[in-house]
């Protein structure tokens, strides 16, 4: 099959500066819904790349994603909500972007057609056979993710991918490719948007299957979360005393001499 950069496409619709607040928000919402079903028909592909994201991981590799633009952001978004929510150290899921931190709040220009800075970029964390390597790209055309995704191939590095075209370049330069075709977006080319929300879920998918399977849930807890503000302590508090079946504020001295909520629990019961 032809390679057709359906991301790129025309909008389904015409003259949106003539339409009202009520309409805009209306036929995004009407697009936005599509968007779950086009990740269930890539169910399949995404669970092959979580038992090979869960097989690294084990095996004491890390995670990396890497893109560019939204696509890059969305990676770092959800390798920062990693330790917070599951108590891993932050080496262990890593995001990287083009252009480097100052892209993830300002656009580098040209800094994603690079066909070299990708490779260099994650070898300044000593990479290796035992990590796996998810690129990220809307349109799958990407040259800073797409040549560092050769060279970890080169170099027996697992990879994966998450785009939204069909037998796109990045598609067939990762091992394990994740492609979900949302279709056009509503304003014509905006990749941030129905793009951006399907690779979000995918990354939500990625992770938190992941974590699971690496014991970071227990029942449906975030046993391992960081209590790092007064929420999070409060949360854990309720579920330590659930857990034990004792008072609040037995359950927040507990939490303070433990850190945690397994910790706590562990001890408790030791």
């Amino acid at each position: 099959m032809d390679f057709i950069k359906t991301t790129e496409q025309d909008s389904n619709y015409n003259h949106l500066e003539k339409m009202s607040v009520s309409e805009l928000l209306i036929h995004i919402n009407n697009e936005d819904q599509t968007v779950p079903l086009a990740v269930e028909k890539s169910l399949s592909q995404i669970k092959t790349l979580t038992n090979q994201i869960v097989n690294q991981l084990k095996n004491d590799g890390r995670l990396f994603y890497i893109g560019a633009g939204t696509s890059g952001r969305l990676g770092i978004v959800d390798a920062s909500e990693c330790p917070p929510t599951f108590g891993v150290p932050h080496g262990l899921v890593v995001g990287l972007i083009a252009g480097g931190d100052i892209a993830i709040r300002k656009a580098v220009e040209f800094a994603e057609d690079s066909t070299n800075q990708g490779w260099l970029d994650l070898q300044e964390y000593q990479i290796s056979d035992k990590d796996i390597v998810v690129g990220i790209a809307a349109s799958g055309t990407t040259p800073y993710v797409i040549s560092a995704l050769e060279k970890c191939n080169e170099n027996n590095i697992i990879t994966g991918c998450i785009t939204c075209n069909k037998n796109s370049p990045l598609s067939k330069t990762a091992q394990f490719p994740i492609e979900v075709i949302v279709g056009p977006e509503f304003v014509t080319g905006s990749s941030r948007m129905k793009a951006g929300t399907a690779q979000k879920l995918v990354l939500n998918m990625l992770s938190t299957a992941t974590m699971i399977q690496l014991g970071k849930v227990k029942d449906n807890k975030m046993v391992d979360m960081q209590l790092s503000n007064n929420k999070l302590v409060e949360r854990g508090q309720k579920m330590l005393a659930t857990a034990l079946n004792i008072d609040l504020k037995k359950a927040r001295i507990l939490l303070e001499k433990y850190g945690n909520v397994r910790n706590a629990i562990k001890n408790y019961n030791a």
